[in-house]
């Protein structure tokens, strides 16, 4: 008897048990999580989708989306490096590679790094830097990933991530999972897709370190001056459930297309909804193709990032191909993002 389509049954219900169970807490605990950076996308291809490919992403993108999708690798290796302008002048950088061992399945090693630029260090004693003293907050994310495709059909991943945050004399270290499940064929249509994924599930995150002594007087002027240490609270991972169907199919040998969507419940923020589509033309070795998306939260007073736009071209020479991808997203208050993806595929 073959219980994979079972245990993708239970997957599903499991999920859409923990979107329900978590939608009434949800506002009530909005943006009290910490590790934000978890949930910043990477890859050109899919944010220009909007993000809406939980079910269709494919390769060393996928490590992110939903690591199922490693599993459906093309090829023997994989490796990608993307580079994003985010908001206020932070830069997002992202590398990944993957290999393929056969029957065992895809490993994949990621790292996903923010980049603020120099800070003015100021102080109680020099509230205006005028010393000149800088600082740079390190934001590091690695990431382990295994994913093999049980079937045809059918393909699971996990990732498991070492979150390091660093701010001038304080840090904090964590561990986070994410599960995904990709299903092709549902309902009997080929083409149309199936994508579930748990992401960001770990224990609480603490800052700690010399920066939390600060150095006290006795209120009765009997003690001399002594250093005391602040207590910092915990704060919980951005944990969220993605939940998306895709589509994809040909217009004749050259033509190609793909719409997918997707729903987001996050732990600590609103509800959001994704949609995305892309058509490209395919000529031999040469593949072009244009891309659209959007994502809304309609329970927000304000709808931060806006429409996305993207482009890709890839070609597939002997023994490797090559795709350059670029994704434009609008962004409110601040300067739109910007990311551009290099990939190679062996």
């Amino acid at each position: 008897m073959n219980n994979k389509p079972l245990i993708l049954s239970l997957f599903i219900c499991v999920a859409l048990g923990l979107v329900m169970s978590s939608a009434e807490a949800q506002n009530k605990r909005t943006g009290t999580a910490g590790a934000q950076e978890l949930l910043i996308p990477i890859g050109a291809r899919d944010l220009a989708l909007g993000g809406a490919s939980i079910a269709t992403s494919s390769g060393v993108e996928a490590i992110y989306w939903n690591p199922a999708g490693l599993g459906r690798l093309q090829g023997a290796a994989e490796g990608m490096f993307s580079s994003m302008t985010w908001i206020a002048d932070i830069n997002v950088n992202y590398g990944g590679v993957a290999a393929s061992f056969g029957t065992f399945g895809v490993l994949g090693l990621s790292v996903k790094s923010l980049s603020f630029g120099d800070i003015p260090l100021t102080t109680n004693d020099d509230p205006e830097n005028e010393i000149g003293r800088f600082y740079s907050p390190t934001f590091v994310t690695l990431g382990l990933t295994y994913s093999r495709a049980l079937t045809d059909a059918i393909s699971a991943g996990v990732t498991v991530k070492v979150i390091s945050e660093q701010i001038d004399r304080v840090s904090a270290s964590g561990i986070a999972f994410d599960i995904g499940v990709q299903y092709k064929g549902l309902i009997g249509i080929s083409n149309l897709s199936l994508g579930v994924t748990v992401k960001n599930i770990g224990p609480q995150m603490k800052f700690d370190g010399p920066g939390f002594y600060k150095m006290a007087q006795a209120a009765d002027d009997r003690r001399p001056q002594q250093r005391y240490r602040s207590e910092s609270s915990a704060f919980e991972l951005p944990s969220l459930i993605e939940i998306g169907i895709g589509y994809d199919a040909k217009f004749g040998d050259n033509l190609l297309y793909g719409v997918s969507s997707s729903f987001t419940n996050n732990n600590l923020y609103l509800d959001e909804y994704r949609l995305g589509g892309e058509i490209g033309y395919k000529l031999e070795s040469l593949q072009l193709m244009g891309r659209a998306g959007y994502s809304a939260v309609p329970q927000a007073d304000e709808n931060i990032f806006g429409a996305s736009f993207g482009a890709g071209i890839s070609y597939a020479a002997p023994g490797i191909s090559i795709t350059i991808d670029y994704a434009y997203r609008q962004v409110d208050f601040f300067d739109a993002n910007q990311v551009v993806s290099l990939k190679l595929g062996f």
